[in-house]
C-alpha cells in the first residue's frame, strides 16, 4: 500500500487548531495543500506527522511548539517611537508591519501595544509558544523520482 515517505509530493487537506479548539488555518473550502516533503516549506512537526500515512487516511496530530514555531523570544519585542513610522500609518493592535534592516532583509512584525508616543512590535510568529493540533487527510501521494 502507498504510504507517505520522505521526498514524496503529497496533497493534503488539513485543519490547524490551538489547544483551546480555535481554528487558525484550514484548507476547507480551498484547494488542498500540495508540497514535497523534506524541502523545509512547512513546520517540521507537520511533515513528520504525515510520514507513513496511507492514501485517504485521516488522523489528528499534536505538534509540540518546538516542532512548530518555537518558543516566544522576548528579544523580538521592541518599542518604536511613532515618529519613526512611515507617514500616514495609524498603528492598531494586531496590525502587521514590515521592518527593513540596513542590508535589505525584511522582518514581519505585529503591533502588540499602542502607547501615547510609541508602539510595541513583536517579531515572533503569531503561533510561537503554542502547541498545534492538525486534522490531516492524505489525498494524493506521488513517489519521488530517483535520478541515477
Amino acid at each position: 500500500m502507498n504510504q507517505v515517505k520522505e521526498n514524496n509530493t503529497v496533497k493534503v487537506n488539513y485543519t490547524g487548531k490551538l489547544s483551546n479548539g480555535q481554528v487558525f488555518d484550514s484548507s476547507e473550502g480551498k484547494e488542498p495543500i500540495e508540497f514535497t516533503l523534506g524541502q523545509g516549506r512547512l513546520i517540521p512537526g507537520f511533515e513528520k506527522g504525515l510520514i507513513d500515512m496511507k492514501l485517504n487516511e485521516k488522523k489528528t496530530i499534536t505538534i509540540a511548539k518546538e516542532e512548530a514555531y518555537g518558543d516566544i523570544i522576548d528579544g523580538l519585542k521592541q518599542e518604536v517611537k511613532k515618529t519613526e513610522l512611515p507617514q500616514g500609518v495609524t498603528p492598531e493592535v494586531g496590525m502587521g508591519l514590515v521592518s527593513k534592516s540596513p542590508d535589505g532583509q525584511e522582518m514581519d512584525l505585529r503591533v502588540v501595544e499602542v502607547k501615547e508616543e510609541s508602539i510595541v512590535v513583536d517579531g515572533n510568529h503569531p503561533l510561537a509558544g503554542q502547541d498545534l493540533i492538525f486534522d490531516l487527510e492524505v489525498l494524493e501521494i506521488n513517489e519521488a523520482e530517483t535520478t541515477k
